[in-house]
């Protein structure tokens, strides 16, 4: 079992507090108090294991960006980073799931907001809107339109989010972006100008950077988005453009 870099402080925290409790009720001969202590250890300390994944590499597909249950598919008008209509994925991350966050496409990173908050449970709909969240956004990295953004929100046990990629970076389908600390959500973004077809259903269980959660088509520039495609571009060379930008293997 790999546990997460990103947490190296608290695994190994809980680790080592954990093992010396142990060791101080074995000298105390109190069995049963260590065999329980050392179980709850090794429990909390899977919270934050690094399971290795399979990023599929098939054009033009997008990814989960975390592990977790599908708890809606709904399509929004107007979505202000993207200056246009877009769909929503909202995935529910339980206390069980791994919480490493992955990119689901390749691109540019060009929004990256951390909004602090509540930590209300993640089970409630009010917590989307209340609860401490980071939002990122990519970008086409040639034709610089939207391709998807991911919004993660922390929970009642999640009090840390912890994402170390910036404004400007590059980052590929499947890329490990960071960490969300124990139970809470997560809401993927996809622009309807890439007429995603979300291939999963409300209630579907996904692994973040293996579960296919939408193929999408060439950039459509009749669905408006902000920033509109260069004068003069045709679909054909922007299937080009998106089989390079879905086809990417994480680094």
């Amino acid at each position: 079992m790999t546990l997460s870099a990103y947490a190296i402080k608290e695994w190994l925290t809980i680790l080592i507090v954990g093992l010396l409790l142990a060791v101080a009720m074995m000298l105390m001969q109190w069995w049963i108090a260590a065999c329980l202590i050392v179980v709850a250890t090794f429990a909390v300390a899977l919270f934050f294991r690094d399971p290795k994944r399979e990023t599929p590499t098939q054009r033009g597909v997008v990814v989960s960006p975390v592990d977790g249950k599908i708890t809606s598919v709904h399509d929004i008008e107007h979505f202000e980073p993207f200056g246009g209509p877009a769909v929503c994925v909202r995935i529910f991350i339980s206390l069980l799931d791994p919480h490493i966050a992955r990119s689901p496409c390749h691109g540019n990173i060009v929004s990256l907001v951390h909004t602090p908050g509540k930590h209300m449970n993640a089970m409630n709909p009010q917590s989307l809107e209340d609860n401490e969240a980071l939002f990122y956004a990519l970008e086409h990295p040639i034709r610089q339109y939207p391709v998807a953004a991911v919004r993660l929100v922390a929970g009642l046990f999640a009090r840390t989010i912890l994402c170390p990629i910036e404004v400007g970076q590059t980052v590929q389908r499947g890329q490990k972006v960071g960490i969300i600390k124990l139970g809470s959500a997560a809401e993927l973004y996809l622009p309807q100008s890439l007429r995603p077809s979300i291939t999963l259903q409300q209630g579907q269980h996904v692994l973040a950077g293996e579960t296919v959660i939408a193929s999408v088509s060439a950039h459509d520039p009749s669905v408006r988005t902000t920033p509109a495609p260069a004068p003069g571009s045709e679909s054909i060379e922007d299937e080009a453009m998106m089989d390079e930008t879905f086809d990417s293997e994480p680094a």
